[in-house]
């Protein structure tokens, strides 16, 4: 299982996402360019002690980022086709995020496997990047099994 970041703009959320997947055994992959000078200062206080405890993989950009993968792309979108409760998972999954200020692009959106929204109640626009990639995570280590990560 991966998390693909899609030209992140907030170092806080990128460390926030560093550290859930290693704390939940998933590879993170960030698609440049970011919009912030990646160090592991920039880092240092949302993903603590944890980001050498990750697998980072960067990728120059999106073409780079689908030569490397395999396995499905799972889209997190407020756009998504599919609520969260009826989405499979599988353990090759690529659960995909969008910057926070833009999202996507089209040609993003359309590549994507599989388009993914978590349910919210009504009048409120969406989850911060990071929450959603916690629970995507964690939807998907709980169904494809939390044994690989045990440890």
């Amino acid at each position: 299982m991966r998390l693909a970041l899609y030209e992140p703009d907030i170092a806080g959320n990128v460390g926030t996402l560093i550290r859930t997947a290693a704390c939940f055994g998933v590879v993170v992959d960030l698609i440049e360019p970011m919009g912030f000078p990646y160090s592991d200062r920039a880092l240092a206080r949302s993903a603590m002690d944890y980001a050498d405890r990750a697998e980072v993989v960067r990728h120059a950009d999106w073409d780079a980022f689908r030569a490397a993968m395999r396995g499905r792309i799972v889209l997190a979108t407020t756009l998504g086709a599919l609520p969260l409760p009826e989405v499979r998972f599988r353990a090759d999954d690529v659960i995909l995020l969008g910057s926070e200020g833009a999202g996507v692009p089209a040609a993003v959106h359309d590549a994507a496997d599989i388009r993914v929204r978590v349910p919210m109640r009504a009048g409120v626009r969406s989850l911060n990047v990071a929450i959603t990639g916690g629970i995507l995570m964690a939807e998907a280590r709980r169904q494809t099994g939390w044994a690989q990560i045990a440890g």
